[in-house]
């Protein structure tokens, strides 16, 4: 059963193809009729955003099981056509339909600290007809109807239904870990500050920072350097004969100068007082709980963005703030060696999927075909998927594609498509941006090693790694979506709750005795997100699980 709904408070039943089953129906409460439907049959909500219904939804205490985000698959279908990037809200989608002049995406403000004051309900959401200037639930059935057929028209509508799926559900889950929020003690966080940076200052920086700037400025001959300038430290370093391209840490650790180890030292720390510093905790910590707003499918990948915050880069001496509640426990599961896997999966290489099956995959390639060298076989798979092509990749990638030509060659084929400017997809189906949208977001593969030309030039090698990385990380994108769905499924019933996810990573919280029901449960939905993607593979997907008090003491 499906159900569009309009935030002026009118539902519509619809059928599974978006045609209606009968007149809409005007609820004086949406948030209660909407509780009370979803208790009734749970159907499918058919709604314009995730993000502007449902905080307001779960602030009037209301959950619920499944959802078709429009604005989400909208996005997924214009990166299908080739059009990434174009306007995807509702207005956007129904203009398309209509042949009307296509309105911008009105653009999504940082989020607000917790503790600001919240919006009334659903003023934030899609205006009602006569301020939209068109029917907001005719809109919603349209625009379903037109996703539905375009879905069916995709190269493979089968995967296509899921990935539409799991990245709805991926945005029920991001809501609803915000409203719940990390466990989060303020004053362990405000401890390890002080033991880090000494006191806080009421001007400038804290105590260990000032230090580090003296004694940075002494080793390089300076005064009134400002360590947290790279323009600035690059100039000092080339005034003593050094000459650097960046200040990054890669760089800075192959420099041998007495001002490295505290530029290092005061990086890392600067960071932290910056990005969680005792500012950030006072605006984002609320009664024992840190809020973000998370953004599923924020990155070209597939994988998620934060609206303020910082909660995808918490910085693991930070983590030590992260307790569970007294008599609760944290699961947190680790996907490991997860991207290899995937090309394993989706390759169709029956030897490299039968390596796929062991613990360890480096070493079960290792063992294959690279003499016991696991550090040579990961050399090998690395370069094959990030694009190194010199130095000691050489000879690893000649044994992985004798050995695995069918692995090797899958993602050859989108590096070379990416190389000539062409589009190429997930194993589910999302599609990477067109090289006219400039440079990739999202993706971070290292710099290119080898020093041979390739059809397109430099810039025709850049967007090739792209490519040969996006075919990857897209789809192990998707299958952390699909672990995600599945586990927020096997939790219903549970006083357990997700908290946090990160890329590859989610942590529940739960009581002590739920976490060994916890611990089955992530271990089968792994399992069944693999069944969901590939189908039966020799595959596996397994997952490093700790059950621990603080989570900076998972392993």
């Amino acid at each position: 059963m499906l159900v569009a709904v309009a935030p002026d408070g009118r539902l519509l039943d619809l059928r599974a193809d978006g045609t209606p089953l009968g007149p809409p129906r005007h609820v004086p409460d949406l948030a209660a009729a909407i509780g009370e439907r979803e208790a009734a049959d749970h159907p499918r909500w058919v709604w314009p955003a995730t993000f502007d219904l449902y905080p307001v939804l779960l602030r009037a205490g209301v959950r619920v099981a499944r959802c078709h985000d429009l604005e989400l698959t909208e996005a997924l279908l214009l990166g299908q056509a080739g059009r990434w990037g174009a306007p995807r809200a509702l207005a956007a989608a129904r203009a398309r339909l209509h042949g009307l002049p296509v309105p911008p995406d009105k653009p999504r403000l940082a989020a607000e600290p917790p503790g600001f004051a919240q919006a009334a309900l659903f003023e934030t959401t899609s205006a009602p007809p006569a301020a939209a200037g068109f029917d907001v639930l005719e809109a919603v059935q349209e625009v379903y109807a037109d996703q539905h057929a375009r879905i069916a028209a995709t190269e493979h509508p089968g995967r296509f239904r899921l990935l539409v799926a799991a990245e709805s559900a991926g945005a029920l889950v991001g809501a609803e870990m915000g409203h719940t929020g990390l466990p989060w003690r303020a004053d362990l966080h405000d401890e390890l500050l002080r033991e880090l940076l000494g006191a806080p200052q009421p001007v400038g920086p804290p105590r260990r920072l000032a230090e580090l700037t003296a004694e940075i400025n002494q080793a390089l001959g300076m005064h009134g350097l400002h360590p947290d300038s790279p323009a600035e430290v690059v100039k000092a370093f080339a005034r003593n004969g050094v000459t650097i391209p960046n200040t990054r840490q890669w760089v800075l650790k192959q420099v041998d100068h007495p001002a490295v180890r505290p530029l290092l030292e005061y990086k890392e720390l600067y960071r932290i007082w910056t990005a969680h510093g005792w500012t950030w905790c006072e605006a984002w910590v609320r009664d024992g709980r840190f809020r973000p707003e998370y953004v599923p499918g924020g990155v070209v990948s597939g994988r998620w963005a934060t609206r303020g915050g910082g909660a995808l880069q918490v910085p693991k001496v930070v983590r030590r703030a992260v307790v569970a509640d007294p008599g609760w426990r944290f699961v947190v599961a680790d996907a490991g060696q997860l991207e290899p896997r995937m090309l394993a999966a989706v390759s169709g290489d029956q030897r490299f999927a039968a390596a796929g099956a062991a613990g360890d995959l480096y070493a079960a390639l290792a063992a294959d075909s690279f003499d016991g060298d696991r550090a040579k076989a990961k050399v090998a798979l690395i370069g094959a998927m990030y694009g190194q092509t010199g130095g000691n990749a050489i000879p690893a990638l000649a044994v992985l594609r004798k050995q695995y030509p069918k692995a090797f060659e899958f993602v050859e084929a989108a590096a070379r498509t990416g190389e000539a400017g062409g589009l190429v997809r997930s194993w589910l189906g999302r599609t990477c941006p067109p090289a006219a949208a400039g440079r990739e977001a999202g993706l971070d593969p290292p710099e290119e090693t080898g020093s041979g030309e390739t059809q397109g030039g430099a810039s025709g090698r850049a967007r090739g790694r792209f490519t040969r990385n996006f075919v990857i990380q897209a789809t192990a994108a998707e299958w952390a979506l699909t672990l995600l769905a599945t586990l927020r499924t096997a939790l219903t019933g549970m006083k357990a709750e997700m908290v946090l996810f990160v890329h590859d990573e989610v942590v529940v919280h739960c009581p002590a005795e739920e976490a060994e029901t916890v611990v089955a449960a992530v271990n089968e939905c792994a399992a069944a997100a693999g069944r969901l993607l590939f189908g039966e593979t020799s595959v596996r997907f397994p997952l490093d699980v700790s059950v621990v008090g603080a989570y900076a003491d998972a392993k």
